[in-house]
Formats: C-alpha cells, structure tokens, sequence
C-alpha cells in the first residue's frame, strides 16, 4: 500500500462485514476484501462470516500458502490503532517469507542413506558373491 498507511479502531470496523464493504483484521493489520469476495478459493461466505472482525486464528488455521499471504499486501487499507492491538501468539508471525528453511548438520540427512547404502551392500555380498 502507498503512501500513509490509516489507522482504524476495532468499533468503526464492526459494520463493515457486507457483501458491498467487507474488511478483515488480521494480525492487526486491515483488509479491504470487497473485490476479493468473488474470487477466494474457500467461497466468500468464509470472508463474510468473519468480515468486520478479527480474522487471524482463522486465516491461520487455514494454513494459507505463501502466494496467498502475498496477494494479501494488495488488499490492506490500514492498521488498528496502538489501544487496540492484540498480542500475537509466537505461531501467527505476521512476517512471511517464501525462504525455505535449510537443514543444517542433521544427521539424519546423512543416516539414512548410509544404512541403506550398507544394507544394499550385505544383501548384494550374500546373493551373489
């Protein structure tokens, strides 16, 4: 979103959860899902039944996608106000990424291999040697 991001309270936002202006709370963070509605994968009737409230446990639940989670920048109008904000549990971390974790020093990246590598090894030496 450009230029001055606008800060919205959790009452102003109560009435907006219609068919023609739907907003959802998400990790305090305000979405316009109007023109969303129509094309949500899981029906608008999810988005409408949450709109005007927050919609952060549920929108993680969901485990959404990371494409998902990046067309979500293209909807947000604002944040909620400093008063209104909530915590987020450690799991809902607003920040997302499209990184894969890498796997460092895990031994069973390597155990596994091996020992299949040592039973091919005794199975070929006792069936044909």
């Amino acid at each position: 979103m450009e230029g001055e991001m606008k800060l919205f309270t959790r009452e102003e936002l109560k009435s907006r959860s219609t068919r023609a202006d739907a907003v959802l709370i998400i990790h305090n963070e305000v979405y316009d899902v109007t023109k969303f509605l129509l094309e949500h994968p899981g029906g608008e009737e999810v988005l409408l039944e949450k709109a005007g409230q927050d919609a952060s446990e549920p929108f993680e639940d969901v485990s959404h996608s990371s494409d998902a989670r990046s067309l979500m920048k293209k909807y947000k109008i604002g944040e909620l106000v400093e008063s209104d904000r909530v915590q987020t549990r450690a799991g809902f971390s607003p920040q997302w990424t499209n990184e894969q974790a890498q796997e460092q020093g895990n031994w069973s990246s390597w155990l596994t291999p091996l020992l299949l590598g040592v039973a091919a090894t005794l199975l070929y030496r006792y069936l044909f040697v």
